[in-house]
């Protein structure tokens, strides 16, 4: 069923409630280390304004505060970065609920005003209805635009929608149309790249995509227990043991399916995980080794297989890309998929954090901004932030 989005809404003098996604990180002295979850919610906010809204009443969470009010989870640096990149006045207040607060935004100059941290109620994650209805009454319309937070059903992302009419703003959309079409109707041949350590955090998203996909290429961490289950000898690389069965038997299912799963033909050992060891390319693990990134052989067999691709969904690092020296494996298949003519979905988390180290950000189709709501949607769940929403 398709969902209400900011372009089906009159705006024109209502009162705009926006659940974005500022929790961003920060330094000890509160300096915000990383914007790009405030700059990438900036389009939806900027045409709001645009729309003639009479008001843009702006709500988030930041860290885990549990309930009560924590100085150093406050929104009000936020307010002020908000402030610079949007060129509009910022009003923090300093909470998010009660007559006072809606005084204030009746009162308030300004057109943009900023909530303070919902977390400092616990209402807020027990997704209380008195505490929803509290916020929906702040505003005439609501509009989500907190992709990061969509997979939680709580009072700002599940519970307001029973009290307002409710759309997706730019940045869910966009996160709907890219994972939500990726999972459902991908252009083929659709390749899919898991990376990360484990497999366990994996196995929702294989059991969901095998079937659909062409093939799926495996680095990381996570490769290890498949090889492993294989009868490789991987040295002193990461193994989950306890998932031995599990690697087994995806591989099995695979067989079965006649879906190819790739996995490394040659590695990037140390003797120790440092960015200082001594390291050498070999093809079979010796004991005592440990696998930190894919070989040039790897590189060249998984671009291979990528040329072809019309859609590519990457969820993982191929290596410990965080140490130069071991980022050569994710930066080279990173950049090929760069020059690719294909759809190319990068999942949250580490694999952003990867993309964005390697300046690529420009030359992929869709880069996910939220780590466990871009995992559960490729899982093919259904997420509370988006069922919620309004149906057209």
């Amino acid at each position: 069923m398709a969902k209400l989005t900011l372009k089906d809404l009159d705006l024109k003098n209502k009162t705009v409630l926006v659940r974005a996604d500022f929790n961003v990180p920060q330094d000890a002295e509160l300096k915000i280390t990383d914007d790009t979850r405030i700059r990438s919610t900036l389009p939806t906010l900027k045409y709001i304004l645009e729309q003639g809204a009479k008001k843009l009443v702006l709500i988030s969470h930041l860290g885990r505060p549990d309930g009560k009010v924590v100085a150093k989870y406050s929104l009000k640096p936020v307010g002020a970065r908000l402030k610079e990149l949007l060129g509009e006045e910022v009003l923090c207040l300093n909470d998010c609920i009660g007559d006072d607060i809606k005084q204030e935004i009746d009162q308030a100059k300004g057109k943009v005003i900023l909530l303070e941290n919902l977390r400092y109620h616990a209402e807020e994650e027990a997704n209380d209805a008195g505490f929803a209805k509290k916020l929906a009454s702040l505003a005439d319309i609501f509009v989500n635009d907190a992709f990061g937070t969509a997979h939680r059903a709580h009072a700002s992302t599940e519970g307001v929608t029973h009290f307002l009419k409710s759309a997706a703003g730019f940045l869910l959309e966009k996160e709907i149309q890219y994972i939500g079409g990726a999972v459902s109707n991908p252009d083929k041949p659709f390749m899919v790249i898991l990376g990360g350590a484990k497999v366990s955090d994996k196995i929702g998203m294989i059991e969901n995509l095998l079937p659909k996909c062409d093939a799926v290429i495996i680095g990381g961490g996570m490769a290890y227990t498949f090889l492993k289950a294989g009868g490789q000898e991987i040295g002193n690389s990461k193994l989950e043991k306890d998932k031995l069965d599990l690697a087994k038997s995806i591989l099995k299912q695979a067989r079965s399916l006649n879906k190819e799963i790739l996995l490394p033909v040659d590695h990037l050992v140390v003797d120790k995980v440092d960015p200082d060891a001594k390291s050498e390319i070999v093809e079979q693990i010796p004991a005592g080794k440990i696998a930190v990134d894919i070989g040039p052989k790897t590189v060249k067999l998984y671009q291979d297989k990528l040329k072809s691709a019309k859609t590519i969904v990457w969820n993982g690092p191929l290596g410990i890309f965080e140490m130069d020296a071991f980022s050569k494996g994710t930066l080279e298949v990173a950049k090929f998929i760069a020059t690719l003519e294909a759809v190319s979905i990068i999942g949250g988390g580490d694999t952003a954090a990867a993309i964005a180290k390697f300046k690529l950000e420009g030359k992929m189709s869709h880069i996910s901004t939220g780590g466990g709501a871009s995992l559960e949607f490729l899982e093919g769940k259904t997420l509370p932030g988006i069922a919620a929403l309004t149906d057209k």
